[in-house]
């Protein structure tokens, strides 16, 4: 159907440049034999065609241009040709950080055909998540990452300088990828880290940034975005707004954002249990319980495959709760280690950590964001976004949800959501690909080597 749609389409253009039969048509019919349709079915026969015959159509006539120019048939293109979030991202993120506060009024002023065309042309750029347990990389027009690796903390030691950690990181990564630094952008993630507001904490963070910006382009990378871990999973939620919460590798941060900005001095709460903890209980588990095996890599794979988190704690310690798994050493059964896991989150002390429960950490963050009045709309906090491989523990998202109406009054918890890793493990990593697909990409985004060089030759200038 679709393809002989496209010859009519084709026929059509052919006859009107023919002949001046085809003019006086043209003119006492202005859409040739497709005229007789209703809007409907024409509308339906433009989504057939598809985008690039869609676009043939603008230069048949006036009145093909102009039913073929709406948003709407744009719109749906770019949802099917490009998905995660596109739509989101060009009228959100288009124009650069800082967000726009009132991005609704942009909407009517977007010309989805000429968004469409420019992310047609636009060079894939380089996304890399550092991660906390391991790198993501990939391009940013790749369905998934393409490869994983060690983080840079891995890379040299506790004496090896940032900057040549960073560097090695980063070299490593381009090699695998096979590509020249110098051909395409790239966005980097940040992990989350130094959580106070401090003069050393602030001095601390920009020192990590400038080290990897400087390693950067020092490669010749042409221009870099480097965008916090929390802030990446919350667009890749299609969200600007919300509380990021990432489980990392050694410690929790509950990150309230506020329009893509990090709120410090409203306050980022950390919890130090992060999946490392997470397996090592695990293990102990499987110990008391006589559970032999051989390897770490082993327990986190069961933790990722069978442990989960109970809703109502107390209910599912009276349930059977046992269930196998055929890992690489042998088939392993597990039973409350199952859910006793992912419960050292909610009571710390049973893993031996004198630290507030994440809901805790979560409930203290919210009601602080409540304090602040930062919007007319007050509401903005109470989105909350999972982000990190534990976080991907089933029952996490529900079990949250609940003690946080339990912990907080009406006026906070009323409307709360917590919404799962919406692309799992990746999710910061697909945050980046949203960046890096953007149709004015990198523009606004990003910071090129010259402006880097002369904002650091500034900043030495005005102490």
């Amino acid at each position: 159907m679709a393809t002989l749609l496209r010859k009519l389409c084709e026929t059509a253009s052919l006859k009107r440049s023919s002949s001046n039969s085809s003019t006086n048509t043209s003119s006492s019919s202005p859409l040739g034999a497709f005229d007789p349709l209703p809007a409907d079915i024409l509308a339906q026969i433009v989504l057939l065609l598809g985008p690039k015959h869609a676009a043939i159509l603008c230069v048949v006539c006036k009145s093909w241009r102009s039913l073929v120019s709406n948003n709407a048939f744009w719109i749906q293109f770019l949802q099917t040709h490009h998905p995660h979030a596109s739509l989101f991202a060009e009228t959100t993120l288009s124009s650069g950080y800082p967000l726009p506060i009132l991005v609704a009024h942009n909407l009517p002023r977007v010309s989805f055909q000429h968004v469409y065309a420019q992310r047609e042309r636009l060079p894939a750029s380089v996304i890399i998540d550092g991660g906390s347990g391991y790198c993501k990389f990939g391009w940013s027009k790749d369905a998934a990452p393409s490869g994983r690796f060690a983080t840079f903390l891995e890379f040299g030691n506790v004496e090896t300088p940032m900057y040549s950690r960073l560097r090695h990181f980063f070299t490593t990564i381009y090699s695998r990828m096979q590509v020249k630094p110098s051909s395409q952008p790239a966005v980097v993630s940040i992990p989350i880290c130094h959580y106070d507001d401090t003069e050393s904490a602030k001095a601390s963070r920009q020192q990590l940034k400038e080290a990897i910006y400087s390693a950067l382009f020092d490669m010749n990378v042409p221009a870099v975005c480097a965008l916090n871990q929390g802030t990446l999973a919350l667009y890749a939620a299609k969200q600007t707004s919300g509380i990021a919460v990432n489980i990392g590798f050694q410690v929790t941060s509950v990150v309230p954002i506020f329009n893509g900005k990090v709120m410090r001095k409203v306050g980022v709460e950390v919890v130090g249990l992060g999946a490392l903890k997470l397996t090592g209980f695990l293990r102990e588990q499987m110990q008391l319980n006589n559970i032999s095996f051989e390897s770490l890599y082993t327990v986190r794979t069961l933790k990722e495959k069978l442990c989960y988190v109970a809703v109502d704690y107390e209910a599912e310690l009276l349930k059977d709760t046992q269930a196998s798994f055929e890992a690489v050493e042998g088939l392993f059964t597990l039973s409350k280690e199952r859910f006793l896991t992912g419960e050292i989150l909610f009571q710390p002390r049973l893993a031996g950590v004198r630290a507030m429960g994440l809901h805790q950490a979560i409930a203290l963050c919210m009601d602080h964001c409540y304090s602040a009045e930062l919007a007319a709309d007050n509401d903005w906090y109470k989105t909350v976004v999972l982000s990190g491989g534990t976080a991907c523990l089933p029952g996490l998202a529900e079990r949250l949800e609940k003690e946080l109406h339990s912990l907080l009054p009406p006026c906070v918890s009323s409307g709360i959501r917590v919404i799962p890793p919406p692309f799992g493990v990746d999710t910061a990593w697909f945050g980046g690909k949203i960046i890096g697909s953007l149709s004015t990409f990198p523009g606004p985004w990003c910071t090129t080597k010259k402006q880097f060089r002369q904002k650091s030759k500034l900043d030495r200038i005005c102490p």
